[in-house]
């Protein structure tokens, strides 16, 4: 029987915290999440897993927001201030922005 470290494929949610780390992958991955479910929680939760993926303990340094309180944020029902969301998102490379809903034909 082969031991884990023996397969010569990465095991799934490595891979995917790795690509999660590539800027790209985390603007595409964030802007899916926004475009696919317009509900929050699923930005909060892609969110979540961009930000643990960069580290948190790096983006509260940038952010000066305490890092206890930067898991409660980004956790299930967390609820970032608008300051708090832009400020995490600048950490990451990245900014909000708006545009026109697209109307039914």
């Amino acid at each position: 029987m082969a031991k884990k470290t023996d397969r010569p494929y990465r095991d799934h949610d490595e891979d995917f915290i790795n690509r999660l780390k590539e800027p790209e992958f985390a603007y595409e991955y964030l802007k899916a999440a926004l475009e696919e479910n317009d509900m929050p929680e699923v930005f909060m939760d892609a969110l979540s897993h961009v930000a643990k993926a960069k580290g948190v303990r790096q983006i509260a340094t940038q952010t000066k927001l305490n890092r206890e309180n930067l898991y409660k944020l980004l956790s299930k029902g967390g609820n970032p201030t608008l300051s708090s969301l832009y400020s995490i998102l600048d950490a990451l490379g990245l900014k909000l922005s708006l545009e026109p809903k697209k109307k039914a034909i």
